[in-house]
């Protein structure tokens, strides 16, 4: 069970299907048309929804940033690389974290992802950051509407996305090419870095590129998310935005 917290994830959470055991809101909460939506779904799936002091909400979802709402949902099903790859539209695009530790980085990253269309998003088992509530409500809901595969090893993931024809594009302050001199219309896999220590070396060895972006001021480099935004952006611009 998944307790997702804040009006936007709430409500993505139930247009994207989800089943939900109940809902909490806030005793006195303002009415406003996303929590009203939110309300009109539950009634018509005959979602229980229980009112309860704001206190007692700040104690379900450990935090005072919930909007006045939270939500029990049944969790996502996993999802495996190969059916990820399988359901992925041509020119595949697929965005792989390596390390991403932040909830609100991975929220920030999956919400670009969504924007653009992307296919998908890997991520590694271990020392990286999960779809939590946190990085549900980072991503304004975005979470539900982007496919995730957690895999155990990521460079067999690398390999796995290299056999099905996908270029691996690694970004890094020390890359060899600049980001918008790359051709990215075919189909890709861009990889991103932890925060502050960026991709690791192995990770690195298994791209068949990477590429930077430019800095002009006194800081040695972007947020993680920042930079990722720019760079899913312009394989966006190069595509032409179509629609996807």
């Amino acid at each position: 069970m998944d307790i997702l917290y804040g009006r936007n994830p709430v409500l993505e959470a139930l247009r994207a299907g989800r089943a939900a055991r109940k809902l909490v809101v806030a005793a006195g909460v303002a009415p406003e048309e996303r929590l009203a939506e939110i309300l009109d779904m539950a009634r018509e799936r005959a979602i229980p929804v229980e009112e309860s002091a704001r206190r007692r909400l700040d104690d379900i979802t450990h935090t005072e940033h919930h909007q006045g709402i939270a939500g029990y949902f049944h969790g996502r099903q996993p999802l495996a690389l190969e059916d990820m790859l399988a359901a992925a539209r041509a020119p595949q695009l697929i965005v792989v974290l390596d390390g991403i530790q932040d909830p609100q980085n991975l929220g920030a990253i999956t919400r670009t992802a969504d924007a653009v269309g992307a296919d998908g998003i890997v991520l590694p088992r271990h020392r990286a950051a999960g779809i939590t509530a946190a990085a549900a409500k980072a991503s304004a809901g975005a979470t539900e509407h982007v496919a995730v595969a957690t895999v155990t090893n990521l460079v067999h993931a690398l390999e796995q996305m290299q056999a099905a024809g996908l270029w691996v594009v690694g970004l890094a302050a020390d890359g060899e090419t600049r980001y918008d001199s790359f051709d990215f219309t075919g189909p890709v896999a861009i990889v991103v870095g932890a925060e502050g220590e960026g991709m690791r070396a192995l990770t690195r060895r298994h791209c068949d590129a990477v590429v930077s972006l430019p800095l002009a001021g006194h800081v040695s480099s972007l947020n993680a998310a920042a930079a990722a935004a720019v760079l899913l952006y312009e394989v966006a611009r190069q595509r032409g935005f179509a629609p996807r």
